[in-house]
C-alpha cells in the first residue's frame, strides 16, 4: 500500500515537471518567452565565450566554466527530449547531433574545446522556432520591417562562424598559418568571398575540401543577403485571391491580379 502510494506520487510529480517545462518551452505566455528569450541569450552568450577563449591561454578555471556551460547544456537538451511528443523523429535530427557535439565539448576538455562552435546550430533553431517568430513579430516593429534581411545576415553569420569553427580545429595543430580564431576567420572570409589574397591556405584533402564548401554555400549566402539588400522594401501580406506574398508598403491593389489588399499599417516610422 505503501509503495503504492509512493508510485503515484512520484508518477504525479513527474507529471507536474513535465506540465512545467512545456509551459516553459511551448506556452504563449509572458513567463515563458523571457525562459525561452533567456535561452537565446545564453546561446549567444556561450559562442561569445567560445570565440574569446580560444585567443587566451587554457586556465584551470576555464574547464570549470566549461563543465558549468556543459551541464546547462545538458539540461536543456534533457528538458527538450522529455517534452517532445515525436521523440525518436526529433533525436534523428541533425540539430540534436549538434548538442550532443557541444555537450561532449564541454563536459570532456580532453577532447578539446573546439568541438563546442556548434553550439551555434543551437541559435537557428531557436530563431526559426514558431513561438520566437510570433513573438520577435508582436514585439518588435524593426524585426516585422526588416525580417528577410535579419534572417539573411544570420544565416550567413552562422555559416561564417560554424566554417571558422571547423577551419580552426581542423588546421591549427599542423597549419602554422592558423593560431587563433581571428586567423581562421580571415581565411573564411577571403574564401567566401573568392578573394583569394594565397597568404593563407588550407592543407591536406579536409582543408581542400572545406575551401570548396566555403566558396560554393558562402557565396551563394553571401549573394541572397545582397539580393536582401538591393530588393526593393517590400511588406509580406499574401493576396486572398492570387496568393501574391510581397507588396509594396502603400499598395492599395494587388499587381498581379487588382484584388483590394487590407495591409496592416503600423504607422509612420
Amino acid at each position: 500500500m505503501h509503495r503504492t502510494s509512493s508510485r503515484q506520487a512520484l508518477g504525479t510529480s513527474r507529471w507536474r515537471l513535465v506540465g512545467k517545462l512545456r509551459f516553459l518551452y511551448e506556452a504563449d505566455a509572458p513567463e515563458a518567452h523571457r525562459f525561452r528569450y533567456g535561452l537565446l541569450i545564453f546561446d549567444i552568450a556561450t559562442i561569445l565565450f567560445i570565440i574569446v577563449t580560444s585567443f587566451l591561454p587554457r586556465y584551470k578555471v576555464m574547464e570549470w566554466v566549461d563543465i558549468a556551460i556543459g551541464l546547462a547544456i545538458l539540461a536543456d537538451f534533457v528538458a527538450r527530449i522529455t517534452i517532445s511528443r515525436t521523440r525518436w523523429r526529433d533525436l534523428a535530427h541533425p540539430v540534436t547531433f549538434a548538442d550532443v557535439a557541444a555537450i561532449v565539448s564541454f563536459l570532456a576538455p580532453v577532447v578539446g574545446e573546439g568541438i563546442g562552435f556548434l553550439r551555434i546550430l543551437r541559435t537557428v533553431r531557436l530563431l526559426r522556432t514558431y513561438q520566437l517568430l510570433v513573438r520577435l513579430r508582436a514585439d518588435s516593429a524593426f524585426f516585422r520591417r526588416n525580417e528577410e534581411l535579419i534572417i539573411a545576415t544570420v544565416n550567413l553569420s552562422v555559416f561564417i562562424f560554424i566554417m571558422t569553427g571547423f577551419v580552426y580545429e581542423t588546421q591549427r595543430w599542423t597549419n602554422e598559418d592558423i593560431r587563433n580564431y581571428v586567423d581562421a576567420l580571415y581565411f573564411t572570409i577571403a574564401a567566401l568571398t573568392t578573394t583569394g589574397f594565397g597568404d593563407i591556405t588550407l592543407k591536406g584533402t579536409l582543408g581542400h575540401l572545406l575551401s570548396v564548401i566555403i566558396m560554393i554555400c558562402g557565396v551563394t549566402l553571401f549573394l541572397r543577403l545582397v539580393q536582401v539588400l538591393l530588393r526593393p522594401n517590400k511588406v509580406r501580406h499574401p493576396c486572398p485571391v492570387c496568393g501574391l506574398q510581397r507588396h509594396d508598403r502603400d499598395a492599395i491593389h494587388c499587381k498581379a491580379c487588382g484584388t483590394i489588399l487590407n495591409i496592416p499599417d503600423e504607422g509612420a516610422v
